[in-house]
């Protein structure tokens, strides 16, 4: 697999967030959201086998793990690698920006899957089947970066009846383009199944920090 970076951290979104994790972040990724704050894993990276990636994620000595990116799913590694976490006892989540087919995943790691916004420039490359494999244990996270992103995610949050298929919604304004006091007013008036979700990694560490 090419990866990026390995680090244990504390993480930052999803329902586990606060919590101590072991990060494998991949190189690569199919598309370019306008926002995007990890464009340094589009390309290039380190060559490591499964085995070499377990010896470190081992080291740390933590018991959850994130496999992030870039696109983890664009990886042919990816499948194996999770497959390995979780034979090994980690509890093993994915984040994966929703383009490429999530059912190829096997059952027992957690999907923590986006949904892009049309402010992202991306929402066309959406793989909509992706919403019928969702699980009680997997969550989905809308990054909004105006009230009309804010609209949208609404919209398809009800149209697929997304609070009844996985574990938690989160909706995640963009820093420096939507306030989150904003989008918090907006949800306190609307009242959507789901949790308004601030980046703690970045609060806890510069934003440009990496590693973290």
């Amino acid at each position: 697999m090419q990866i990026c970076e390995l680090f244990a951290g504390i993480q930052g979104e999803s329902t586990y967030a606060g919590q101590p994790s072991g990060f494998i972040r991949v190189d690569g990724c199919n598309l370019r959201c306008v926002w995007c704050d990890t464009a340094y894993a589009f390309e290039g990276g380190n060559t490591m086998s499964v085995k070499e990636i377990l010896e470190v994620v081992e080291s740390w000595q933590l018991s959850l793990v994130e496999i992030t990116g870039g696109e983890p799913l664009l990886q042919s590694g990816c499948i194996p690698l999770v497959k390995s976490l979780l034979a090994a006892g980690y509890t093993t989540l994915i984040e994966t920006n929703g383009s490429q087919p999530i059912d190829i995943l096997p059952s027992g790691v957690i999907r923590i899957m986006d949904i892009k916004c049309p402010g992202s420039g991306m929402s066309d490359r959406m793989h909509w089947p992706n919403v019928e494999a969702l699980t009680e244990q997997d969550e989905v996270k809308f990054v909004l970066a105006d009230r009309a992103d804010y609209v949208w995610a609404l919209e398809v949050l009800h149209r697929y009846d997304l609070a009844a298929r996985c574990k938690a919604i989160h909706l995640s304004p963009v820093s420096g383009s939507l306030d989150a006091a904003h989008l918090a007013a907006w949800m306190l008036e609307d009242r959507p199944p789901a949790r308004l979700q601030l980046q703690l990694h970045k609060i806890i560490w510069p934003a440009s920090m990496r590693g973290v």
